[in-house]
Formats: structure tokens, C-alpha cells, sequence
């Protein structure tokens, strides 16, 4: 009998293989001052690869963790994990303290690879891990390795049903948990991603979206090198320098999510540049609200907008709103992708009629197998052999999905449910608003009164509470009117530009 888990197996780092064969010294990648071929890229992988296994002896299916900004060599690092027979744990860049500590911790991760003024965080953490290695600007570092002359002899190990990726859930509304992420749901993630996204060769796409997060490293850097893509990648994007990029370097596909976005059409630069070039623009991680979205069009009435709705268990999309389809349904997440069935039930799990809120549920080779050392999660989120997302949302007649909130979003205000988002999207058409979340917090008359944080736009200074109050009056009925308005210099979010409403819940 042939033993066929070699020969018809498709993993991550296949993709790097193929890709070098097939694309040779087309650059694959760009960093700063450096350039990778699909030939040296897949050499680099190796190197790097060989380096842990060989040179550092670290054993098989050991969870390597890695704290670093956007780089070539954090690429390098996750594809050398999928060589090897490695489990890579991304860790958000802006986390501290116990944040840090439960990542690690929690995934049993004895290595990290980090850069170096990222590496002192790890110090003062109860779990610290046993080795910190550095990712760059050192003689000895991960990219040093990856850089050298000679290529060794490596074999890949493992097979696509291994596990590859831990992905931790963005931690909005509870402790992040790590989704088990096996090769196969990646590779079959990818192949979605191509069809629905319409990614092609010359492209040419500008990633400046954190690669510890799940968008951007697999529904648009991976798949992107499938197809013979050249990467530019940013190590930490700035709006009116991604806005002179977009506009002077030809990039002709971009994906932010929704707070860049608001954040590129409020800055001075955006009126005075050009978008010609870009063909394909892509959001999501986080909702887009629709005033944001018409300005954008407005400005750029030729360039094909994605909305990309998903989530890190589904490795990470689910659906999409094409651009023919955004003129009859801007507010919708889309239809479900190639490989993704999704149903929309009721708290018993019986699908509900058209037009009616629900939560939708998966089936997929996308999905996760489960959260790392978490068997009670893993229980309820596959309960009746479905994936139960935690996302409300309504579906029309021809399957088009709504968003409507998170289920730990929905406020109960006077025993009536309220959406957040309806909340936001009343309020961001306002002028003088910037960026506004909305939250329910316990109250003894209401169950939960409707509290709005909201950041003014910079020529807004005199908007006050009336004023605000006024204007959703004529938006929304009187009971989803906040209650509470206050006003901050800044939303607190994650790293991939999602608002953590737990945090201003806690406030």
C-alpha cells in the first residue's frame, strides 16, 4: 500500500515551494530597503526552518510564539513554523502583563521569537518563556539566519491535517482563546479568498494591517503568494503615508480595516490625492460604517470595494460583498465563500424566516478543530455539529447576510433589544463625529442603559452632549437615543483596529 500523506498533502508551506518553482525571481516580497524572490523566499524559509529543528534542537509540535511588528522576517518565521512540524502562536503586539502572560501560558509556548525592543515585555511576565530569540537586528537573529549564503538539505514534516497556527481569538468580549488551526483549513481558506476576492498576479496589494492578525496574513499575504503576487509590506501604517502610497506607488489592491479607513478619509491628505491606480479595495475585521464607505466612493468611483466578514475560527472569512453588489446592499457582510455553508437559527438552533435576526452558523473545512485546552468552549461552539459564531445577523431572500451585532453586543434597554451598530451608524452622520462605540451598562430602571463613547472630528471641538442628543433624536426612536454620551481622545482597540468594548464596558 503507498503511503499517500506525503504525496497528497497540501500544506502552508507547500504553497511557499510551488510558488518558488513556479514564479522563480518574480519578487515575492518587499520590506524596508530588502526584496525577496519566490526563489529566495523559499530558500529563507528552509534556512530558518533548519535553524530552529538542527541548530537549536527544538523538539517537534512545540508551540513557538512570536511578539513583532510587520516584517519580512515574521513571514519568514510563520512559514519556517509550517516547515518544520512547528505550531506558531502570533502574539499582539501591543500586549502587556497578564494579556501576554495568558497567551503564552496558555499555549505552552517555551519559545519566542521577538523583536528586540518588543523582548523585555517578556521579563516581567509570571509564565516567561524558556528562550527568547531575536527576529531582527541582531547578528544571531532570525533574519540573519534567513539571509544566509547556503541552503541545507530540509525535509518538510508534517501533513495537512497537523496543526500549524494557534490563532487567538481578538478578546472583544471575553478572554482570548486559541483556535486550533491545521494546515488544510488554511490552504482551503486560501482558495476561497482567491475566488471570492478576485486576487490576481499583478496586483501588486500594499499590506499594512498587523500579520500577527489572521486578515491579514491569511486571507491576503498567503494567498496573495499562491497567485504570484509582489507584497509590499509596512511595519506600521500611518493614514497620510498609506494614503501617498496608495496614490504614487501602484498598488492596485489594499485591505484596512474599517478604523484606517475612517482614519485615511479624515486625514488633510485624502481630498488632495488621486486614487486612479487602485482597482481593489478590501475591508473588514470590525464594521464599516456606511457614511465612511459612500465618502470613499465618492472619492474613488472606480475602485471595486470588498466587505470581508468572518472571524480567527474560520481561519478567517466566511463571507463577502462583491462590488457589483454593494450599489443595492452597502450594510451587507455578503454571501457565504467557496468553501462555507452558514445558517441563520434561533437560541434552539431552528432557522429562522427570512428577514429575521439570528445567529449565524458554519460548516466548512475552513474551520478550527476546537480552542487550545479549552474542551468546555470547543463543546459549545460545535454544539448539534455546527460552529456557532457569536455574530447576530439577518439574511434576505437571496442569502445575503446583515450584520446586525455580536450577541454580547445586543443591549436589552426597557426589555427591548437594541443592535449597537444601528446606535453607531445614527450617530457617525454627524459631521462632527469621528469614530463612536456603543455600549449597554447595567442600570436598575432600564436592565441596561445605551452608552455612546464617541471621539470628535478634529474642527468639532465645540460638539457637546445636546447638540449630539439632538441629532439621534431625529435618527433613531426615542429608546435607542443614548442615555449617555461621553466624549474620549481615542477608542481602545486591538492591534487589528477592533474596538474592545469590554474595556469601555469596564469603564
Amino acid at each position: 500500500m503507498i503511503d499517500s500523506t506525503v504525496t497528497r498533502s497540501s500544506t502552508v508551506s507547500d504553497i511557499v515551494r510551488r510558488s518558488g518553482a513556479r514564479f522563480g525571481d518574480k519578487i515575492a516580497v518587499r520590506f524596508a530597503d530588502r526584496e525577496w524572490t519566490y526563489r529566495q523566499l523559499d530558500a529563507a524559509v528552509t534556512r530558518v526552518a533548519h535553524h530552529l529543528s538542527e541548530t537549536l534542537g527544538i523538539p517537534p509540535r512545540a508551540r513557538i510564539a512570536t511578539l513583532g511588528k510587520n516584517s519580512d522576517a515574521y513571514l519568514i518565521t510563520f512559514l519556517a513554523c509550517a516547515r518544520a512540524g512547528y505550531i506558531h502562536v502570533p502574539l499582539n503586539y501591543n500586549l502587556l502583563g497578564r494579556e501576554l502572560d495568558h497567551l503564552i501560558h496558555n499555549s505552552g509556548s517555551k519559545v519566542v521569537l521577538a523583536d528586540p525592543d518588543l523582548a523585555g515585555r517578556l521579563a516581567d511576565i509570571e509564565h516567561a518563556p524558556e528562550q527568547v530569540l531575536p527576529l531582527r537586528d541582531a547578528d544571531d537573529s532570525i533574519l540573519a539566519v534567513a539571509q544566509g549564503d547556503s541552503t541545507p538539505e530540509f525535509e518538510e514534516r508534517g501533513r495537512d491535517t497537523d496543526t500549524v497556527q494557534l490563532l487567538y481569538t481578538s478578546g472583544t468580549t471575553s478572554a482570548p482563546k486559541g483556535a486550533i488551526m491545521s494546515h488544510r483549513a488554511l490552504v482551503s481558506e486560501y482558495m476561497s479568498c482567491i475566488h471570492a476576492l478576485d486576487l490576481g498576479a499583478d496586483d501588486n496589494p500594499l499590506h499594512v494591517m498587523p500579520l500577527y492578525h489572521s486578515a491579514q496574513m491569511h486571507v491576503f499575504i498567503l494567498p496573495g503568494l499562491m497567485v504570484g503576487q509582489t507584497n509590499t509590506i509596512l511595519e506600521v501604517p500611518e493614514p497620510g503615508d498609506v494614503l501617498r502610497r496608495l496614490a504614487a506607488d501602484g498598488h492596485k489592491s489594499f485591505f484596512a480595516a474599517p478604523t484606517l479607513w475612517v482614519g485615511m478619509a479624515n486625514n488633510p491628505e485624502f481630498d488632495r490625492l488621486s486614487f486612479d491606480g487602485l482597482e481593489k479595495a478590501y475591508y473588514g475585521a470590525s464594521i464599516m460604517p456606511v457614511p465612511v464607505l459612500k465618502k470613499w466612493q465618492a472619492k474613488a468611483p472606480n475602485v471595486g470595494f470588498y466587505n470581508c466578514f468572518g472571524q480567527s475560527e474560520i481561519a478567517p472569512l466566511a463571507c463577502v460583498l462583491r462590488p457589483e453588489e454593494h450599489e443595492d446592499r452597502p450594510d451587507s457582510a455578503g454571501r457565504p465563500v467557496l468553501f462555507v455553508e452558514a445558517r441563520v437559527v434561533d437560541a434552539a438552533g431552528n432557522d429562522v424566516p427570512v428577514g429575521e435576526s439570528g445567529e449565524i452558523i458554519y460548516r466548512s473545512p475552513q474551520l478550527c478543530d476546537g480552542y487550545w485546552e479549552n474542551f468546555k468552549a470547543t463543546e459549545e461552539a460545535f454544539a448539534d455539529g455546527w460552529f456557532h459564531s457569536g455574530d447576530l445577523v439577518r439574511q434576505d431572500e437571496e442569502g445575503y447576510m446583515f450584520v446586525v451585532d455580536r450577541i454580547k453586543d445586543v443591549i436589552n434597554t426597557g426589555g427591548v433589544l437594541v443592535a449597537s451598530r444601528e446606535v453607531e451608524d445614527a450617530l457617525y452622520t454627524h459631521p462632527g463625529v469621528a469614530e463612536v462605540a456603543v455600549v449597554g451598562v447595567p442600570d436598575e430602571k432600564w436592565v441596561e442603559k445605551i452608552v455612546a463613547f464617541v471621539v470628535r472630528r478634529p474642527e468639532a471641538t465645540d460638539l457637546d452632549v445636546e447638540t449630539l442628543t439632538a441629532h439621534a433624536r431625529t435618527q433613531v426612536a426615542a429608546f435607542k437615543v443614548p442615555k449617555r454620551i461621553e466624549f474620549l481622545d481615542d477608542l481602545p482597540r486591538n492591534a487589528s483596529g477592533k474596538i474592545l468594548k469590554r474595556e469601555l464596558r469596564d469603564a
